[in-house]
């Protein structure tokens, strides 16, 4: 992973049952706009990667698990309810930036999931946006 801040950081889900910290390098952040993001937060979600082996965590016996879809599961306090981490099964685990404790020092770096975007807000950033998760989308013309 490159381009983000290196650790060591430490995050928390709202009532403190579920605390965690990151060893190694996050990932330049995401916001996501997708269905299931804003279904399990009820807005978007501004996401950051590490490696699982990176992060330890105390009360995991709290940290409960939703299979979300056929590919990934969500992670969530089970106490407090706070949307917490995305897993596909990989090696990387995705943590939800507002679970971090400050300064994390991660700079917002794309919206991802813009076609699924609600009409209650607009993006009106500079940052690359993305139609799903990887699949650009062209600037305006005459921008």
């Amino acid at each position: 992973m490159t381009g983000g801040p290196t650790a060591p950081l430490h995050g928390r889900c709202l009532c403190g049952a579920i605390q965690f910290d990151i060893a190694g390098p996050l990932s330049p952040p995401h916001a996501c706009h997708c269905s299931l993001c804003r279904g399990q937060s009820g807005h978007f979600v501004i996401a950051t990667e590490a490696e699982k082996s990176d992060v330890t965590f105390s009360g995991e016996a709290d940290l409960a698990w939703f299979q979300s879809s056929d590919w990934a599961r969500r992670g969530f306090c089970r106490i407090c309810g706070s949307a917490l981490f995305w897993d596909d099964g990989g090696n990387q685990l995705s943590i939800n930036a507002g679970a971090l404790d400050p300064p994390t020092g991660l700079k917002l770096a794309r919206h991802i999931y813009v076609d699924e975007k609600p009409d209650y807000y607009d993006i009106d950033d500079d940052l690359p946006k993305f139609a799903g998760h990887d699949e650009p989308i062209a600037p305006p013309a005459g921008s």
